[in-house]
């Protein structure tokens, strides 16, 4: 049973009334040395930490451009205080924005700044503790990295760079989280974030082959590690293990069969998701980027497909090439990477597939813009084309959409409350209040369009609210995949 008292859900979310340290006890696990160990961390504190730490500073206050300016900039102008999810949902100051910031910024003043060395309490500046190395510890991991606070800086200041920087130094020090360093360290040794072995992900993979057989009729593969197949998709492993998830994958495969084209999973590289950007660490996201440079030069493919995972598509789009190019290598006609949905999308424009839309009838669907997704890449051709394109795709696939209110959507979009390496039971509190506007927005949805359920087109979205709808009164199969509308509506020849 939860200890802690789920938020009421209101009309419209108003900013709380503050609650000092309510939250600091709020904290995961702290990894242990057999997890810091692989992703080349120590595996506790030193004795030299403080000045290690303060080193580490210096050196992405150099190699970040971007860091120091945030450092620099705030005027403290009160713009992002009432934009976090979590500050909303829990009502502790520390989870404004700036306020979060400043637990690093104060430090900043004090070794970095000529007045913080000089006159620190004049600046704000703050000594590092081990008191303060513990506010970073708790506050820092109440921090999704959605960047919606960004949006409404009028500085541009990008909470989650600070967000990533302050972890990347606290595993510098030894102090570093199990969730996300044991994830990195599964993907380093077996190929994705759940640790399933090859001869495991085979059998998974032949098992849906099975149930889409005797759903259809229609023997539609999921091949792994075929050569020369022309796409090959990466997609979240929790596509291969849960609901909703895992509908979504056979939506993926039925589109690929329908439109004729080769593809194939890697056992090498089974996992979209990059958790090396959460923990804020260029040399993980390289290490975890390359395998799928490796996987796609193994296997000889021609276009590399990213699946339905926010984070993935954020790094995928963003970053890819720079950790893991030049992909020269691929067909030059196609997007490097592409999204699922951009692909799918094409298809149905092009009516190379065809969606009987009735066949979700008895849904009434809503969508929920991912953070990652929405505010930090793009899809198709367009400015905007990640808002657009998703919701083509469901139109498609449905008769029933109704959109959540403006506010709440598109590069507005709340936060799942699950995001940034917080997906994690340590953290469940945080969790089901962080969720507090996103749940908000659907109940009034909901109630005006009696919407039945919510698509998503991100696994820690799906894993998310999966897991706190039921605390607000939902049910956890309300949330579903955008390619399980369209695998319930795609006509597949010679189907049953």
């Amino acid at each position: 049973m939860a200890n802690f008292e789920t938020p009421e859900l209101q009309e419209t979310v108003e900013i709380p009334a503050l609650k000092q340290d309510v939250m600091s006890h709020s904290r995961p696990f702290v990894a242990k040395e057999q997890f810091q160990a692989p992703l080349g961390f120590p595996g506790e504190l030193a004795d030299d930490w403080k000045d290690v730490a303060i080193t580490k500073l210096g050196e992405l206050l150099k190699t970040n451009r971007a860091l120091q300016v945030f450092m620099d900039s705030c005027v403290k102008c009160g713009a992002c205080t009432d934009k976090c999810h979590y500050f909303l949902g829990t009502s502790d100051p520390r989870n404004m924005p700036v306020a979060r910031q400043d637990l690093l910024r104060n430090v900043y003043r004090r070794y970095y700044t000529l007045p913080g060395k000089y006159f620190p309490k004049l600046v704000g500046a703050t000594d590092l503790t081990e008191e303060v190395l513990d506010q970073w510890y708790s506050y820092f991991h109440q921090c999704s990295e959605c960047r919606r606070c960004s949006v409404y800086c009028p500085y541009g200041i990008d909470t989650a760079e600070i967000t990533m920087a302050t972890r990347d130094i606290m595993n510098a020090v030894g102090k570093g989280q199990k969730y996300s360093n044991e994830i990195i360290g599964k993907v380093f040794k077996i190929g994705n974030n759940l640790g399933l072995p090859q001869p495991a992900l085979e059998d998974t993979l032949l098992g849906l082959e099975e149930d889409v057989k005797d759903d259809t009729g229609i023997d539609v593969r999921f091949p792994l590690d075929e050569k020369g197949a022309e796409v090959l998709v990466v997609t979240p492993s929790a596509d291969f293990f849960a609901e909703p998830h895992i509908d979504g994958l056979i939506g993926y495969a039925k589109v690929f069969h329908a439109a004729g084209i080769s593809w194939t999973l890697s056992s090498h590289a089974s996992e979209a998701a990059n958790f090396g950007l959460f923990i804020g660490s260029n040399e993980n996201m390289k290490k975890i980027a390359m395998r799928i440079r490796e996987a796609a030069l193994d296997l000889g493919v021609k276009r590399i497909i990213f699946g339905e995972c926010g984070h993935a598509w954020r790094v995928a789009y963003s970053y890819l090439n720079t950790l893991a190019g030049p992909f020269d290598f691929l067909d030059p006609r196609y997007p490097v990477p592409q999204h699922i949905c951009e692909f799918t999308h094409d298809l149905i424009q092009r009516r190379v597939i065809t969606l009987d839309k009735s066949r979700n009838d008895h849904r009434r669907v809503t969508f929920h813009d991912s953070c990652n997704v929405a505010r930090a890449s793009r899809m198709g051709d367009m400015p905007g084309g990640q808002f657009v394109i998703p919701r083509e795709v469901i139109k498609a696939a449905c008769n029933h959409f109704y959109d959540m209110a403006p506010e709440t959507i598109g590069e507005a979009t709340f936060c799942c409350g699950g995001g940034g390496g917080l997906l994690t039971d340590d953290l469940l509190e945080l969790r089901v209040k962080g969720a507090l506007p996103r749940m908000s927005a659907l109940k009034q949805v909901v109630e005006e369009h009696e919407v039945t359920h919510m698509a998503a087109i991100c696994a820690i979205c799906k894993s998310q609210f999966s897991k706190v709808l039921p605390y607000y009164g939902f049910q956890m199969d309300q949330i579903i995949s955008v390619h399980q509308l369209v695998s319930d509506a795609i006509v597949l020849d010679g189907q049953q």
